[in-house]
């Protein structure tokens, strides 16, 4: 089945010197862990492949969103080879488009319940911007009956409250994003867990998963830090942190301007509340012959990662497909326990559960304007709207249970009534 590799590129030209071609090093950027894909037979997919490259080499794109749309890639090549067709098969017939029969796979995938909607139309956009681009390089024929261009109006209000529609085509492939009208939803439509199903999850990882897994969840659940910020912590991170005076807390440095520096989505430096307690048990760990030894087996630049694979490598580097798998074998193990509490449940969710309990605290203990302020700089929210959608569930949650209540105690009273009757 085809894999996805990731490899250290060296910018190079080829220059022919006495009837042989040399390869001399260009002064630009070398790129690490750049995305390739290769075919069950370990062929390259050459062109899928330039893709990566020429986003990788373009300031317009970050190496995170090269790796993502790969990622997406990666699965339609997949899908490619279970069908057993060529990613440039576009028969006369309409249905029998590769294109076409592979968004009808992403929908059924979506309906039951096997991908998230948000990916579903994430994968498929992916999958349309490579062939605009083969299209626009001439390696596919422009004539070719790939997909029909439609004209959207998106509206557009200015700062003065002026409103006015922007006309944009869109592939009649695109897959809509549908939400559920009215549903609650926080960052990334993420919901949290309770705080007992939290400590139940963290029982079940220190038992069943790989010591470093249920470090990284601790760290998720008690300092809301994403993935990529966890996996790209530092020791000399830990060792940075600076003391909140009679709090019980400490506070660690993270984004670009951190040193050292630690990766942050949108590039966002900041500091983060941590409990003093966790700072002790990921500095043991720091010290500990299981993380020397990988960091033994580490290479030079990687060895202050606090979290690094056996052969020494980083979780940083590999799109998380490792957490992924440990994610993975979690939900079975919980699901095997009779756990209900673990059916969905996803990293970023402990980012959700972590906000959602700071909210609460602040809101028993100041104002909504200084809670809504307090908790934005402890997650590193972009903006207000992100952290005023956490004090919104929790009122209508709190809303929700006290009509329920409500709603029981009249429905059984009248069960009782008619009973007595």
């Amino acid at each position: 089945m085809a894999s996805l590799e990731f490899i250290n590129y060296q910018p190079r030209s080829a220059q022919v010197k006495g009837g042989s071609v040399h390869w001399c090093k260009l002064n630009r950027e070398e790129i690490d862990s750049l995305p390739q894909i290769l075919w069950k037979d370990n062929s390259t997919w050459a062109e899928v492949n330039l893709w990566a490259l020429e986003q990788a080499t373009s300031y317009k794109r970050s190496i995170k969103t090269v790796r993502s749309n790969m990622s997406h890639l990666l699965a339609y090549a997949k899908w490619l080879e279970s069908e057993s067709i060529d990613w440039w098969h576009f028969p006369e017939r309409e249905s029998e488009r590769c294109l076409i029969r592979f968004r009808g796979a992403l929908i059924q995938a979506r309906n039951s319940g096997e991908l998230a909607p948000s990916t579903t139309s994430q994968r498929m956009a992916s999958v349309i911007r490579y062939y605009k681009w083969v299209k626009e390089k001439g390696i596919i024929s422009p004539e070719w009956p790939m997909w029909q261009d439609r004209i959207v109006g998106i509206k557009i209000t200015n700062v003065f409250g002026f409103e006015h529609t922007l006309r944009v085509s869109s592939p009649d492939l695109a897959i809509p994003n549908r939400t559920v009208v009215g549903a609650i939803k926080l960052e990334d439509g993420l919901l949290p867990v309770s705080a007992s199903a939290m400590k139940e999850i963290l029982s079940l990882a220190d038992e069943k998963s790989s010591k470093e897994f249920a470090l990284m969840l601790r760290i998720g659940f008690f300092t809301g830090l994403r993935i990529g910020s966890i996996t790209n912590l530092k020791v000399t991170t830990l060792q940075n942190v600076i003391d909140i005076p009679s709090s019980g807390l400490k506070t660690i440095s993270i984004g670009p301007g951190a040193r050292p520096p630690v990766a942050t989505k949108f590039d966002v430096s900041g500091s983060v509340p941590i409990p003093d307690d966790l700072i002790n048990i990921l500095m043991k760990y720091a010290m500990s012959t299981r993380r020397l030894k990988r960091q033994a087996a580490a290479s030079k630049e990687n060895q202050d990662f606090l979290f690094l694979t056996k052969f020494g490598n980083t979780y940083c580097n590999d799109n998380s497909r490792a957490v992924n798998v440990e994610m993975h074998r979690l939900r079975e193990s919980g699901k095997k326990a009779g756990m209900k509490f673990l059916r969905g449940f996803y990293f970023h969710r402990t980012r959700a559960t972590y906000a959602t309990e700071l909210m609460k605290v602040a809101l028993k203990f100041m104002p909504i304007s200084d809670s809504i302020q307090f908790v934005k700089e402890a997650c590193l929210h972009k903006d207000e709207n992100t952290t005023m959608k956490y004090v919104k569930f929790i009122e209508t949650n709190k809303t929700m249970k006290e009509a329920a209540n409500a709603f029981t105690e009249a429905f059984m009273g009248q069960i009782k009534e008619h009973h007595n009757d």
